[in-house]
């Protein structure tokens, strides 16, 4: 290689925080101090300085290195001087790669402490001291994961800043408190979700409002990694960082480690499974209850809430779900011009219509929302009445719906512990005739295998039919949860959407026994929170109400008969077939006229399209 001394001589230094940690001595001044040196007393005086500081070498996105092999690319650049080649990078395939890419182009490349000139030829130790640079990342990034380990395990944060809502206590670095300004614009968040905004519109209020987006928030405190950042819209919230902020697990009060992994290659955090998260309760102030919590999750649960026609949010949006394929229904709004929000099953108008689930059950929103209002009024009138009695009816309800199950597993728990007891029998008769040698060893411990795999397997299934028996249990305890939210409400006139959400788990609503019919019954199921499909017990009406009813339901009955009579009569007649003679006629004319004044409804004929353009015919 023949160096080209005209050209500029790049100097380049890095230092990143694991040199720091790891106690490296050459810091960026006293790398420019070495090189400027070599290049002096070398006779090369036209140099520049490219340096990173604070910049891992395992990144090759380093604005000073990017610079410099731009200036390279260019042809501006002769000459490259670095202390050694983990300055360049500490992945032994990218070097390798910048390596051959000099070597190219003509660029001289010198690694003063590794005793490398390429103006001398390749140096055959050069790539297994590149590996043992990658090697030295490597090893310090697992000692530093190794330490963060311990620590996050050991229940303290390990996360650089303490999550919007809270700030570090100036006396105990470890310890978050809360920051009470953040605070309040997260529980706005939270009681907006609960009210039935959405993500979105959260945001835009946000924005409204202007209320710092987090990041300029964190700045202003001295937190976060935005430092350095100017901020052109400080307001501008976004719906993904208000969905962001509804996922906070640490607003319960409780610090969650290890969400994130990074490699130490490319440094960036990619998001691991929930179940290898570390959760550890009560660790500092909650912001938000747990009650709320869940609320808000059960919203985001259920299928999106955007507003009808009307920009008006359903409360029942989420909630409403259809009998048969357990979808939630959509909103639809009414084509005549009344406020009325009918739901209909998202499975039905999936194309081809019908297929996915075969009836829309279409039901009114008001409907569904008076029988909630009745069904709540009646429950709470039957709790003040008899609080006792409807804890009962809880515990012989559960009792009822899993009855079979508790008796085949109570047997299969008395036949496992037989068995359990016959197993030890046969020991102790294996172990007489092993010590009276009727039993040869190899034979006893083959059997002892086999017996002691048969009392770990029953032993297990002993405890899992009690975990069962034990959630039965715990079902009769949720009554009085129920008990304890319902009793918070006086007057059930009006639902809000947190009332909604915190007592209802869903509303499973049925086809009409009669499509199309005036008068018709619908079967509707509501799930309450914690008690499931529940209906109170209802008052006997008394003789002279039966007799009424019945007398109703025979004159319906009647009128039914008679209209179907007469309708059957009048398709028979001759008045039918002239009634649908002169309508389809009329629709003919009607046809015939529109297309009379408009013969091509789609615009101009392709004749006329093709004069316009002068696209000249082609030929037959």
């Amino acid at each position: 290689m023949k160096p080209n001394n005209n050209l500029t001589v790049a100097l380049y230094e890095r230092l990143s925080h694991d040199d720091e940690q790891q106690g490296e001595s050459f810091s960026i001044s006293n790398q420019k101090l070495l090189l400027e040196t070599y290049a002096r007393e070398h006779g090369m005086n036209n140099y520049k300085h490219f340096f990173d500081d604070g910049i891992s070498g395992t990144r090759f996105d380093r604005p000073g290195f990017m610079a410099m092999m731009n200036g390279i690319k260019d042809g501006e650049i002769g000459t490259v001087i670095v202390k050694d080649m983990s300055r360049l990078g500490r992945d032994y395939l990218m070097v390798g790669q910048i390596q051959e890419m000099l070597r190219q182009k003509n660029v001289r490349l010198i690694a003063i402490n590794d005793n490398h000139d390429s103006i001398h030829g390749d140096d055959d130790l050069l790539p297994f001291k590149n590996i043992m640079n990658e090697w030295y990342a490597k090893d310090t990034s697992k000692k530093i994961r190794s330490t963060f380990q311990a620590k996050g395990k050991a229940g303290k944060h390990v996360a650089s800043s303490p999550v919007y809502g809270y700030i570090k206590n100036p006396e105990n670095k470890e310890e978050w408190i809360v920051d009470r300004e953040a605070a309040e614009v997260v529980k706005r968040i939270y009681r907006r979700t609960v009210e039935g905004a959405g993500p979105y519109q959260i945001a835009r209020e946000l924005e409204a409002d202007k209320i710092d987006i987090p990041a300029v928030h964190l700045q202003k405190l001295g937190f976060g990694l935005h430092q350095k950042v100017k901020f052109d819209e400080p307001y501008h919230w976004w719906g993904s960082t208000v969905t962001h902020l509804l996922d906070k697990r640490e607003y319960l009060g409780h610090t969650v480690n290890f969400k994130t992994r990074k490699h130490f290659k490319d440094k960036k955090s990619h998001y691991v499974d929930e179940s290898e998260w570390l959760i550890f309760e009560n660790t500092h102030e909650p912001i938000i209850d747990e009650e709320t919590w869940n609320i808000v999750h059960r919203i985001r649960g259920n299928c999106k809430r955007y507003p009808n026609g009307w920009g008006e949010v359903n409360p029942l949006t989420g909630i409403v779900v259809c009998a048969d394929c357990g979808r939630p229904m959509h909103q639809h709004r009414t084509s005549n011009g009344k406020r009325e929000c009918n739901y209909v099953c998202a499975n039905y108008s999936k194309s081809p219509v019908g297929t996915v689930c075969p009836t829309g059950h279409r039901v009114k929103g008001e409907a569904v929302l008076e029988l909630v209002k009745q069904t709540l009024r009646d429950i709470r009138a039957y709790v003040d009445l008899d609080e006792e009695g409807f804890l009962k009816e809880m515990e012989k309800g559960v009792e009822d719906e899993h009855r079979d199950e508790i008796i085949l597993a109570q047997r299969k728990i008395d036949g496992n512990n037989k068995r359990l007891g016959e197993i030890e029998s046969l020991f102790c008769r294996m172990y007489e005739d092993n010590i009276l040698g009727k039993l040869p060893d190899s034979r006893y411990e083959a059997l002892s295998k086999q017996y002691d795999a048969e009392q770990e397997r029953l032993r297990h299934e002993i405890c899992e039919i009690e975990k069962t028996l034990a959630g039965f249990h715990t079902e009769t305890k949720d009554g009085k949860k129920f008990l304890n939210i319902i009793k918070k409400y006086d007057n059930f006139d009006e639902l809000t959407p947190y009332m909604l959400n915190e007592l209802v788990e869903k509303i499973a609503v049925h086809e009409r026994d009669r499509k199309g019919s005036r008068d018709t019954t619908q079967k509707i199921d509501i799930y309450f929170s914690f008690i499931g499909c529940y209906v109170p017990p209802q008052e006997e009406p008394d003789p002279e109400e039966q007799a009424r009813l019945a007398e109703e339901l025979t004159k319906r009955e009647e009128w039914k008969d008679k209209c179907h009579e007469r309708y059957m009569k009048y398709r028979k007649s001759g008045k039918y077939k002239a009634y649908e003679k002169s309508y389809e006629g009329r629709r003919r004319a009607l046809m015939a006229e529109k297309k009379a004044n408009n013969p091509n409804p789609y615009g101009i004929s392709i004749a006329e399209y093709r004069e316009q353009i002068g696209e000249p015919k082609v030929a037959k």
